[in-house]
């Protein structure tokens, strides 16, 4: 099943993403490689693609678990919550509609 893992960032955590990101990146690969991965990327602080010196305030990834409860354990050891760039995770079971 499909769950979103939702994280919101710490305030000023640019140089604690920047510091995580390859860790991070690294995991996100492993989902991709095994086909689980749908979508992932930050949301940027400011009205921009690339936000600079404005960072960002979170984060999005949709990809394939075999549970909530291995979804969770995945979300809880990502190098973002390791690192300090995350104040909170969410993780919900996720339905995909469209595209179909």
């Amino acid at each position: 099943m499909l769950y979103a893992i939702i994280g919101s960032d710490t305030a000023d955590s640019l140089d604690k993403r920047l510091n995580a990101r390859p860790a991070h990146m690294e995991r996100l690969k492993a989902l991709q490689a095994d086909g689980r991965l749908v979508v992932a990327g930050p949301f940027p602080a400011i009205d921009s693609s690339n936000p600079g010196p404005a960072g960002f305030t979170g984060s999005l990834i949709v990809a394939d678990f075999d549970s909530l409860d291995a979804a969770q354990a995945w979300a809880d050891t990502d190098p973002y919550v390791i690192g300090g760039v995350y104040a909170s995770v969410s993780v919900k079971p996720f339905k995909k509609v469209f595209p179909s």
